[in-house]
């Protein structure tokens, strides 16, 4: 029987969530969906932390940056691995988003679902 994780996804797209959702629960895990980064911050601050978290980068009010920026500068959510899932794919959005504490980085426009289900999966088991 394979491990069972508890994942936060956060987009802006509602669309993209619930189909990234739909193929964590189907590998078995425990998803939590956040439709921007205030929500997804009040969650880590209360409750117990994901083992992997993805965020999209381009979002109203707080982006993805803000959201990493935060998580790091608040301590939150140590142990997470905190995965960027984005269009944007320029080299200086990856190295900032690693200066994040981001330990993954996929572009949404060339991975599909099953990939980004794959990827996740081997970030949290790689360093587990």
């Amino acid at each position: 029987m394979a491990n069972t994780y508890r994942i936060y996804l956060t987009d802006d797209d509602r669309f993209l969530l619930d189909m990234y959702a739909l193929k964590f629960k189907a590998g078995g895990h425990d998803v939590s969906i956040f439709q921007n980064g205030s929500t997804l911050l009040n969650e880590l601050r209360t409750k117990p932390v994901p083992d992997a978290l993805l965020v999209d980068i381009v979002m109203p009010e707080l982006d993805g940056f803000d959201v990493l920026e935060a998580i790091k500068n608040e301590n939150l959510a140590v142990t997470t691995k905190k995965i960027v899932l984005s269009n944007q794919g320029a080299d200086s959005d990856i190295e900032k988003a690693k200066q994040l504490g981001a330990v993954g980085y996929i572009i949404k426009a060339s991975a599909i679902p099953s990939e980004v289900y794959t990827e996740t999966i081997a970030i949290i088991e790689k360093n587990a």
